[in-house]
Parts: C-alpha cells; structure tokens; sequence
C-alpha cells in the first residue's frame, strides 16, 4: 500500500568513499537505507528499519569525511547541507575549532499517501499542527500536505524551508512539494523573520512551516493566523502534553496562566483555588501526534483538549490509520484523567527531575524555600521530567534530542532566575494539590504504549 519515490538513492551513495557504497549496493536491502554514520576514528555504519550494519572493518579517517563534504552542498548555520535537486540531508559533527569529524547521510524519501490521514482538517482551512519524535514522518507528512493543497485544492502555498529539508538542496525545489513556492532562509535564527516576510510580501493562503522551535517562531505563528492565513506546522515534542509543559512553545496551545479563585467558586467548581486556565486562543486549531506513518492520534479540537488537561478531565482523541487497502480508519479514545490511579506512597509522588543547565543548588533553594520535595537524578532516561533553560534548548545539543526522541516531557525555563524556577514548581505542583501533575507528567511516558495497545483493540 506505502507508495514512495527514494528520490535518488544513487545521488546520496555517489558522495561515499568507493568501499563504503560498493558494501551498501550489495545489501539485498540497500532500497530501504534510512542513513549513514561517518565518525572520526570509529567504523562506518548503516541503518535500516529493522537492523544496523557496520559497513567495513576499517575505520574512518579525515580523508572519508573530506571526500563526503567535497561533494556536498554548503553546510548552513544549523550543520545541514544537502545534495541539489534531491531530500537527502547530510548534518556534520564539528570538534572545538570546527573541524568536521561526523557526518550523518540521511535518505531523503517522499512518501504519497500519508496526507490522506488529516486531508479534511487541511481541506476545512483549519490549521494543524504535527507533533511527533525526530524520524518518525512529520517533514514527510508536511511535504504530502504542501503538494495536496498546492496541486489539488489549487491553493497559493508557500513552504519556509529553513535548512532545505522540506523542499531540498538548490535553487529548484523537489517536485515532491508540488507547485508550492519555496522560500529558503539563510540562518535558523531569522525563520521568524522569513515568516513573516513570506505573509506580508507574497500573499500566501497557506504557510508552510517546519519545527517550530522557538518564542519568536511562536510569536510569528500567532501572527500569522491572526491574519487568516492557514497555518501547516511541525513542532518539537511527542504529544500535546508535552508542548503544554513547555513555556517557550505553550503559546501555540493557548499558552497557560495561574489563576486563584475566591473561596465561592473554588467551592462551586470542586476544585483547588490555585488552578491552571488557557490563557488566549490556540494558534494551531487542530493537533496531530503522528505514531508512526501511517497511523496518527488527532486532536480535533485544541481548545477542547487544552481545558481538558488543564482540569485534569479525560481528554477525547481520535486514533487514524491506513489499512492494507488504503483506506483511511478512525476510532475514538479518551486518555484517562490526570488524577486517576493517584500515588499510593510519597516516593511515587516525587517527580523525577533531570536537569540540564539548570542550576540545582537554586531549584533546590526556591523549592526549600516554597516546601516542595524535588528528587533530581543523574541519568535522564530515568527522569519523569527533564528540565532545561532557553539558551540550552535553542541549541538543541544531543541529550535533549536523545529525550525528545524517547518522549520524556521538557521544560524550558526562560533562565535560571529564582522566580522562573518558582513558576516551574507552581505549574508541576500546584499549591492546593501537588499530585496532579505529578501524574500528568508520568502519564506522558506511558502514552505512545497505550496509542500502539489501543490501535490492536481498534482493528
């Protein structure tokens, strides 16, 4: 049923030393390489769906890595660079002097059919946003989506391709984005100012845009669907919760404020007096997190959904896939409310912190200080929360693409001023009743495990 074009396997082994693609071509599953590891002194190595292969037993040197970026394009500010006319991506690893010393050669495919899952909401002028862990099909899905409108709807749509993943390396973009028009920005640090410049110069009726990552991209996003134009985008984070969780992307879920109540409609409500409310509109109408290619979670209604978490009440989601005969499948889930199954002992209401340049010895002041009990660990991949500050988070080293990749829920604080980290605490322990969020966060890991149950209980 998957029906794809590899856009020109052959381009992307061409750039490898001789020994290195003459080992792929004769894998008997070459067709379906997802990349290539080149790193400095190590021995080469291949990925594919369902294995990894170390290609040569002699290890790779300077004259490898300088062969493979000899004959690639410019690498730009974010150390991407591509091969022309094609979606193969090739990132570089730089030492302290910037001397290249990895290289990952990523196969760039487009995949057709995958838009078939959230068409209507695209048709409908809605704006959505796709969320998901990096490789798991959200530039993909963004592409199929640019041609659809772009081809079919016969829309004016215009494709901010910051590092020239959505629409490849070269003046010309892929046809893969259809008759979509392309604008490329020069450093990742103005694709808010590219954003911008795409509405009010070239009259778009949809906006194109991949990972958006930071306040100011946040910002122009708000802008943007204030101004009618629809809004088709990428985001970091796995699901819902998570960009709720996380202050510097909130906004595009409505942002999240802390609002006492008077004692009256504490009462009237059922509820604590210090709660969580959405603070304005969502940007994005509709939120996808996408399982895996052809298979996404959706939440139609962003607003519905952010007051949901925000009350602790289930959240309604609709499950979609595509099945063997291309048919396009929808069932309905709730995920269960946040104070479900409450914490039987202390220990487990101790949120699991992980922090990364954030200072401990003030979080640990400030939670003294508003007696709270934080347990911070030394290995994220046993963290329930990881928590960062902005400058850490823009960079986006490797430990923070590892959590994102393995789902576990981020925090960005602005920096690591005592009153951001208060706010931090206020959100994940709220004063009348520290428990919730403390299971909304732990929830968070177990959520693609129920998605990937619930789709067998569907079928």
């Amino acid at each position: 049923m998957r029906r794809e074009i590899t856009d020109d396997l052959d381009a992307l082994l061409d750039i490898l030393p001789p020994r290195i693609r003459e080992t792929l071509y004769q894998q008997h599953d070459h067709s379906e390489l997802i990349e290539v590891v080149l790193d400095l002194g190590r021995l080469p190595e291949a990925r594919f769906p369902h294995r990894e292969l170390v290609i040569d037993s002699k290890e790779i040197s300077h004259n490898d890595i300088d062969y493979v970026v000899s004959r690639v394009g410019e690498f730009s500010g974010d150390n991407r660079a591509g091969i022309e006319r094609t979606l193969h991506r090739i990132s570089a690893i730089r030492n302290r002097n910037g001397y290249i010393i990895g290289l990952t050669c990523r196969v760039g495919r487009a995949v057709f059919g995958t838009a078939k899952l959230i068409q209507d909401f695209v048709e409908s002028e809605k704006s959505v946003l796709l969320l998901g862990k990096p490789g798991i099909g959200k530039t993909t899905m963004l592409r199929e989506v640019a041609r659809v409108l772009a081809d079919d709807l016969k829309k004016r749509v215009i494709v901010i391709d910051t590092s020239n993943e959505i629409a490849g390396d070269g003046d010309i973009p892929h046809p893969a984005i259809g008759h979509a028009r392309r604008m490329q920005v020069a450093t990742p640090d103005k694709q808010h100012a590219v954003m911008i410049e795409a509405v009010e110069n070239h009259m778009p009726e949809v906006i194109i845009i991949d990972e958006i990552g930071t306040e100011l991209e946040a910002q122009a996003a708000r802008t943007i669907a204030e101004r009618g134009v629809q809004l088709i985008g990428t985001a970091h984070g796995n699901t819902l919760e998570n960009l709720i969780l996380n202050p510097t992307l909130s906004d595009l879920v409505g942002g999240i404020q802390t609002v006492t109540l008077g004692d009256e409609e504490a009462r009237r409500r059922r509820t604590q007096k210090s709660i969580l409310e959405r603070k304005a509109p969502p940007t994005f109408d509709v939120v996808v997190e996408i399982v895996d290619y052809y298979k996404v979670a959706v939440h139609p209604s962003v607003t519905e959904s952010v007051d949901a978490v925000l009350h602790q009440q289930p959240t309604q989601t609709e499950l979609r896939w595509i099945d063997e005969q291309g048919n396009v499948n929808k069932g309905k889930m709730a995920m269960p409310s946040l104070t479900t199954s409450m914490p039987k002992n202390h220990d487990e209401q101790l949120l699991r912190l992980y922090l990364f340049g954030a200072n401990r010895s003030r979080l640990e002041q400030v939670a003294e200080e508003k007696r709270r009990e934080v347990r911070i660990v030394t290995d994220f991949k046993q963290a329930d929360l990881f928590l960062t500050i902005k400058s850490y988070y823009n960079r986006k080293p490797q430990k923070i693409r590892d959590a994102e990749a393995l789902g576990i829920p981020i925090y960005v604080l602005k920096s690591n001023n005592a009153n951001y980290m208060r706010q931090c605490l206020d959100t994940l322990y709220p004063a009348d009743s520290p428990s919730p969020y403390i299971q909304h966060v732990q929830h968070l890991l177990a959520k693609s495990r129920e998605l990937d149950s619930e789709t067998q209980r569907i079928k």
